[in-house]
């Protein structure tokens, strides 16, 4: 299992949301970007393997492309895109970092 996974939930439709690009990234802060993995969800909401290296320490980001999700959809939304800032104390620990969506607002948590 990946060290770092995901899920989206669209509230406006109350299940999975999927097809979701989701890109996880790693970066110092005020430094360049170094891309660590990228999937889309799955009929679950849920993304594969995100991390192509082992987890490090430090700072990190998911990119979660919803604009084109609604889009596909039909949906006018106001967040192109949702990008979610966290650190990464403990690499040993699993983060889940799921992501519930609207087509004018999110909400995010750090899981289990």
């Amino acid at each position: 299992m990946s060290p770092i996974t995901t899920h989206v939930l669209d509230l406006v439709r109350g299940r999975p949301a999927a097809g979701v690009a989701v890109r996880l990234e790693r970066g110092d802060h005020g430094g360049p970007w170094i891309e660590v993995g990228a999937a889309a969800t799955d009929a679950n909401g849920r993304t594969g393997d995100l991390a192509a290296t082992p987890l490090e320490a430090g700072h990190h980001r998911l990119t979660f492309e919803t604009g084109a999700y609604f889009r596909a959809q039909g949906i006018a939304a106001f967040h192109p895109r949702v990008v979610v800032s966290f650190d990464v104390a403990d690499p040993a620990q699993h983060h889940h970092v799921p992501l519930l969506v609207a087509p004018f607002g999110y909400s995010t948590y750090r899981g289990s």
